[in-house]
């Protein structure tokens, strides 16, 4: 049986596939509050918000003199958390408008050929978004430049509430602080689109932040929060919550702890399918009928990590990394089940590492998990060093899509192919099901 939500979640990946915004001709996809001549925060502005906060330069030279110039406000950074002021979930609360509709020139940047919206790009939208919010939490008037150092450390989740994101309709996001511990922040942003007259939700979206010192290398306190009221007070509990299951799924990862045996018992039975009956061999493999052995379903792609890809702090902006993982994840999907498939959620992207500017950037996706329509993605990002000849991992991304049809089972023919199937199991099951 599927579970309400997956239903849900099929259903609207179900709609028809218009890409744009009904009623545009009449400008019904142009929202009153983005109207020329409003004081709104703009998409485009953020990050050089961020650069005015930290005192970061747009010119790669001054930049590298503004970053090395951040090393004297060490002495600004508070000893204890207990010596910051205590701050509400109102004080980082912001809107920014990303105005499609309005203003049309904008749209070439987020524009498939296809005429949607490309999700790789507000995903940078929203790594921009996740950090203003968590300085906005941080702010002190008293300080000309934040000493924090701000970073991404995981994309908790992101949900998709609708299918179609419209090329020619205004786009509001808004966001606010909702957890902290003494080192780090959840960010909870929603993503919305104006049409027929009024916002519809797009998406839900959970970022966890991490602050760190002026020069990036040691932990630093942020300021307490303190709900008010019980709309609040859940928010932070589910902050909580989420704390707690992080370290649970941590603790149960595959590459730690051995399998459940219920997921032992899936590995030998896909095993057992797979056997070559005439021959009664351990070694003798048949693929089933209607799949696709999982060494078959990898797609790779390289990147060279130019300075205009870099973030406030000198490396490489952890948007960038996540557009061109999702990119690369949609290819493999595509590929994999011979349509254009639709995204259903963002799950559990982890910044191990981060990424130096000049760096090779070696992305790998794999087709891990299938279930009927749906395809489980897990995306690998390493840095290699043509010297040392060294692979380092950055970033573990995965992601859920829906096609149209129904897609061929993915098998497993190795052990740690049976762990990577285990592992996209897993997440597939904590989408569907949370």
């Amino acid at each position: 049986m599927l579970s309400p939500r997956l239903l849900l979640l099929r259903s609207a990946a179900s709609l028809g596939s218009r890409s744009f915004c009904a009623g545009a001709a009449s400008k019904q996809g142009r929202a009153p509050d983005m109207v020329e001549g409003n004081p709104l925060l703009h998409v485009s502005n953020v990050r050089n918000r961020l650069r005015e906060i930290v005192g970061a330069s747009t010119n790669w030279s001054d930049h590298q003199q503004a970053m090395a110039e951040r090393v004297s406000l060490s002495s600004m950074l508070a000893s204890s958390q207990q010596d910051l002021p205590v701050k509400r979930m109102k004080d980082s609360y912001l809107e920014v408008h990303l105005p499609l509709g309005s203003q049309p020139q904008l749209r070439e940047k987020y524009l498939t050929f296809h005429n949607t919206v490309r999700f790789g790009r507000i995903l940078e939208d929203l790594d921009s978004l996740a950090v203003l919010i968590s300085y906005s939490h941080t702010y002190n008037s008293a300080l000309k430049r934040s000493p924090l150092s701000i970073v991404t450390a995981l994309v908790d989740k992101i949900d998709m509430r609708q299918h179609i994101i419209y090329p020619d309709c205004d786009i509001k996001f808004s966001g606010r602080v909702t957890w902290v511990g003494r080192t780090s922040i959840e960010a909870k942003m929603h993503m919305s689109q104006y049409r027929d007259g009024a916002y519809a939700p797009v998406l839900d979206a959970t970022f966890v932040m991490v602050a760190r010192d002026p020069e990036n290398k040691r932990a630093a306190f942020v300021n307490p929060l303190k709900p008010d009221g019980p709309e609040e007070e859940k928010l932070f509990q589910e902050g909580e919550a989420n704390k707690s299951r992080r370290v649970e799924l941590s603790t149960a990862s595959l590459l730690k702890v051995a399998p459940t045996d219920e997921e032992r018992k899936i590995v030998h039975s896909l095993f057992l399918n797979t056997l070559d009956t005439n021959t009664v061999s351990f070694r003798s493999r048949v693929l089933p009928p209607d799949s696709v052995w999982m060494e078959d379903a990898k797609l790779k792609g390289l990147e060279i990590c130019h300075p205009q890809e870099r973030n406030i702090f000198n490396r490489i902006f952890g948007g960038f990394l996540m557009r061109k993982a999702y990119e690369l994840g949609w290819a493999n999907a595509c590929s994999y089940g011979g349509c254009r498939p639709s995204l259903v959620a963002v799950d559990d992207i982890l910044f191990q590492k981060p990424v130096e500017i000049g760096s090779l950037l070696l992305l790998s996706s794999q087709v891990c998990y299938t279930q009927g329509k749906y395809i489980q993605v897990r995306v690998h990002s390493e840095v290699f060093d043509p010297l040392t000849r060294q692979h380092s991992t950055t970033n573990v991304f995965h992601f859920t899509f829906i096609s149209d049809r129904d897609v061929p089972s993915i098998i497993p023919k190795t052990y740690g192919e049976s762990m990577l199937y285990l592992d996209g199991k897993r997440h597939f099951n904590q989408t569907v099901e949370s």
